[in-house]
């Protein structure tokens, strides 16, 4: 089949560089009193100590990290993601093919931090020359890229693309495994799933480095008994994939060769926060291959957005309550929901974001929370959003602030997110 053309990148890294230095320049050392809102706002310290935590859990788990990028898209954040005071690690996922690209851009694989980029997404037949042409810069100082897939499709058109090249190269793939929550990827044992084995097994341009599965519906935990069962499931589920590749497609009948060893990649934020010696040991099952925890949004736990109170509403709200309005609306916020009530929550004050527009929010007071009862107009509020991932893809910038100074409201740097596609 033919392989459609690459498609164009626009070189966003060069606006992104160039606007750093301008707004380190003017916003370093200002108060977040003086931002102009609605205003993302992380601080370094929480952000590092996340990063710090995560790494620690990997290790008790027994498992190697694999840092996702998609939430704050940053060489910043990469770097505090795989460089921790417990430990180091070099594999990275990304969500868009913009991401990957940038990784190489902003000098994290040159400089030997990334090693190891996974692109995130079942890779899209448009995108293989890109793809390739990644792999061509990041290889030039010993790197990798690896795809997910999840259809003989996705192969054909790998299969295509390296058969009209003089010099022919082997991509390596994680298979994208379906753990019932029906996001992407083929469930083990079904007939996709072996038309897939089968078809990768077919070919000399495609090696099956691992499977991959992620939990999206643990965003729902509540509790670390409930995250922890999710993970066991991911686990099952990969390492029944992996078992079924080895004996049944592969061959392997016990003992007349090697057991293939498949990386076994699970992960979310909940589930890698239940991850430790105690819920390694709970394994029952052998594991066919060697387990990578992947997950990204646990870093930017660190986040708020600031907003300004913009005008008040005595005793509008349920059961004559009073409500009041912020400039922090979908955009900002996001408009997803999740285990809290409304769209976020205002730190240390007993009020809630309780209903959204596109560019302004309806606060809402909480009797039964503590802090003062009103709100004085013209006054910051600081909102924990219920979709870090989403509250940062709307921003243009994030004030970094670091508490570990002493001084937890002076902007002490700026981060630049990698935009596009």
């Amino acid at each position: 089949m033919s392989t459609p053309p690459s498609q164009t990148r626009t070189p966003f890294h060069l606006v992104n560089r160039s606007q750093r230095s301008a707004l380190v320049a003017e916003f370093t050392g200002k108060r977040l009193r003086e931002l102009r809102t609605p205003a993302l706002v992380i601080d370094r310290a929480v952000f590092a100590k996340n990063c710090d935590k995560m790494h620690a859990n990997a290790t008790g788990y027994g498992a190697e990290f694999r840092a996702h990028l998609k939430t704050h898209k940053t060489a910043e954040g990469t770097g505090l993601q795989l460089v921790s005071n417990s430990a180091t690690s070099h594999a990275v996922v990304v969500s868009t093919v913009m991401e990957a690209w940038e990784v190489v851009n902003s000098g994290l694989v040159a400089e030997g931090i990334v090693k190891d980029i996974l692109y995130g997404l079942p890779v899209a037949v448009n995108k293989v020359a890109d793809l390739s042409d990644l792999w061509d810069e990041a290889a030039k100082y010993g790197a990798i890229v690896r795809l997910l897939v999840d259809h003989p499709k996705q192969i054909e058109a790998l299969n295509g693309f390296e058969n009209a090249r003089s010099i022919k190269r082997q991509w390596s793939v994680f298979m994208k495994i379906d753990g019932e929550q029906k996001r992407a990827g083929v469930v083990p044992g079904s007939t996709a799933f072996e038309t897939l084995l089968q078809t990768i097994h077919g070919t000399s341009t495609v090696s099956l480095y691992g499977f991959y599965c992620h939990a999206g519906d643990s965003y729902g935990s509540t509790s670390p008994s409930q995250a922890s069962s999710f993970l066991s499931s991911e686990v099952e589920t990969v390492n029944e994939a992996a078992k079924m590749a080895s004996d049944r497609i592969l061959g392997w009948s016990g003992g007349r060769f090697e057991r293939p060893q498949f990386v076994l990649s699970i992960g979310s934020t909940p589930t890698a926060h239940s991850a430790s010696a105690e819920t390694r040991a709970r394994l029952q099952s052998v594991l066919y291959g060697t387990l990578e925890l992947h997950a990204g949004n646990y870093a930017i736990i660190a986040q708020r957005v600031l907003a300004t109170v913009v005008s008040y509403y005595p005793g509008r709200g349920v059961d004559g309550t009073d409500e009041a309005l912020c400039d922090a609306g979908g955009i900002a916020m996001s408009k997803d929901t999740g285990p809290i009530r409304g769209y976020g929550e205002v730190i240390d004050k007993p009020w809630r974001l309780g209903r959204i527009s596109q560019e302004h929010g309806i606060l809402t007071y909480t009797p039964d929370a503590s802090g003062p009862a009103g709100l004085e107009v013209g006054s910051t509020v600081e909102i924990i959003g219920q979709h870090a991932c989403l509250i940062a893809a709307a921003h243009p910038w994030y004030y970094i602030t670091d508490s570990s100074t002493g001084d937890s409201d002076k902007v002490v740097d700026i981060w630049v997110p990698w935009k596009g596609w």
